[in-house]
């Protein structure tokens, strides 16, 4: 009832509004060359028209406006990019222009204030923190000194699927494989177990759909009231306040127990909070640092469990629907072994048909169907549209993966595509782009794709794998959740045999 009255209450303003406001608010003054847009209503702008998933939206209305779109959010203009032509526009052409963030109110409460790197402001502060990350983090080196963890978290996932009974839920074991991957990483140690772990999973799920929400109060700025009303500013203010909590007694403990030294590099065992407070430090004291830390530990672990576990979760569940993909994956895997006992990071090079069913896998469901936001900086012209500054950008890569001028059959799944095919998905080819492109391109690839490939062929090389109760992979529902990334909306069920 309480909710009833809610949405009443929100109806009956946006009524009125939409009565007594005139349609020519939302008509851009002079005479510019404006990209397409679908019919707008006062006031709300083109908000009526979007789901809870609205890289499915904004495909339909591609189709009948084009691949550039202009829509509006409130008074906010927002371009939608829906084609590997439009994407190359806006991040390679025009990628200066449009390498800013828009900061909304969840990502400032959550990410201080835009201290992180994926979210923050495009700047001196973007530069430094960006590449502290990629030279100290994220390098080839970094991510191969932790190949131990790999191959351990690896085995005890094995382990896990051989020992259970019955149907597996690899969604969960996903997430929290992942998980606990990015706590050896981050932090020397797992957490999942414990009460402070298994509150900061929690946290980390919670805040990947709050990111991702559209709040209208930032696009209509006196119906900030309704933000409160329905409970999402205060969501915000809990996840963060809860985020920040645990994140700031590992810190406090760290420090307690290690001293920076000035041999650091040698150090043998160096996990990732070791590299930040190493950075961050300036004569010893940290402090004035602490949310910068705090916000690209947020980034590592956002973008090295959540968009990992979603390409997991989406590659077995192609697999699992399309046997013949499967056995053809088996049997590559299981020939490269031989009669090795277990598979090796340096076994994956061979296996190229692996490397096809993850980039088929991307293609069809990338974990971020609409790429984070950009916002352009300056008034630009880009193929003959006029694009003022301010304007909102949002590029569909969940659109241009089903773009039948790119791909032939682009609705089935087909890894046999990439075999001959050069396309990749570091950023330079842009029918393919499921981590980004140019400046703000995801730094984290490397990274992602040693977790994602070494799980992936242990799995198809130890188990047969078949659906539950007789299920059939036609029946599997294929539907994204609402969220920044795109986990399936129900969870991936499966039955494991271990082969002799």
């Amino acid at each position: 009832m309480e909710e009833f009255k809610i949405n009443l209450l929100v109806f009956l303003t946006f009524a009125i509004l939409l009565w007594s406001i005139s349609k020519w608010l939302l008509k851009p003054s002079g005479s510019k060359n404006r990209p397409p847009s679908p019919q707008a209503l006062p006031v709300l702008g083109n908000l009526h028209q979007l789901s809870l998933l609205p890289h499915r939206d904004f495909l339909t209305l591609s189709k009948k406006h084009g691949p550039f779109m202009l829509l509006h959010f409130g008074r906010v203009p927002v371009l939608v990019a829906s084609s590997a032509d439009a994407a190359s526009e806006i991040m390679k052409n025009h990628d200066i222009s449009f390498a800013d963030r828009p900061l909304y109110k969840a990502h400032r409460k959550i990410l201080y204030n835009g201290r992180d790197v994926v979210f923050a402001p495009y700047g001196e502060y973007w530069r430094q923190a960006r590449g502290n990350i990629v030279l100290k983090l994220l390098s080839n080196k970094r991510v191969q000194s932790f190949r131990p963890i790999r191959e351990e978290e690896t085995a005890l996932l094995v382990r896990k699927i051989r020992e259970s009974s019955g149907a597996v839920n690899l969604s969960h074991m996903f997430f929290k494989f992942t998980y606990d991957g990015v706590c050896r990483s981050a932090f020397g140690r797992t957490y999942s177990e414990s009460e402070k772990g298994s509150k900061f999973l929690v946290l980390m799920t919670e805040m990947t759909e709050a990111l991702g929400a559209i709040s209208i109060g930032e696009f209509i700025p006196w119906l900030r009231w309704v933000d409160r009303i329905t409970g999402f500013d205060k969501k915000v203010e809990r996840i963060a306040n809860g985020l920040d909590g645990v994140l700031e007694s590992v810190i406090q403990e760290r420090l307690e127990n290690l001293q920076v030294e000035s041999n650091f590099e040698e150090k043998s065992e160096v996990d990732f909070l070791d590299i930040l407070l190493q950075i961050y430090s300036e004569g010893g004291d940290v402090s004035g640092n602490r949310d910068t830390i705090k916000a690209i530990i947020l980034d590592v672990f956002g973008a090295g469990t959540d968009t990992s576990a979603v390409v997991l979760e989406w590659t077995m569940t192609e697999l699992l629907r399309h046997p013949t993909a499967m056995q053809k994956l088996q049997d590559e895997v299981r020939g490269i072994i031989g009669q090795k006992r277990d598979l090796t990071e340096d076994d994956i090079d061979k296996m190229h048909y692996l490397k096809a069913v993850i980039k088929e896998s991307l293609r069809l469901h990338p974990p971020f169907p609409l790429l984070l936001p950009r916002v352009a900086t300056r008034d630009v012209k880009v193929k003959g549209y006029d694009v003022v500054a301010g304007t909102v950008v949002m590029v569909s890569v969940w659109a241009i993966g089903r773009d039948p001028e790119l791909w032939d059959e682009p609705q089935k799944f087909m890894p046999e595509r990439f075999l001959n095919s050069s396309i990749d998905f570091k950023g330079l080819d842009f029918e393919l782009i499921p981590f980004g492109a140019g400046r703000r391109g995801c730094p984290g690839i490397t990274y992602s794709m040693a977790i994602i490939e070494f799980l992936v062929a242990n799995l198809v090389a130890k188990f047969d794998w078949t659906l539950p109760d007789g299920v059939q992979g036609k029946d599997l529902d294929m539907n994204e959740g609402p969220g920044i990334t795109a986990h399936r909306v129900v969870p991936l069920h499966a039955v494991a045999t271990v082969i002799a």
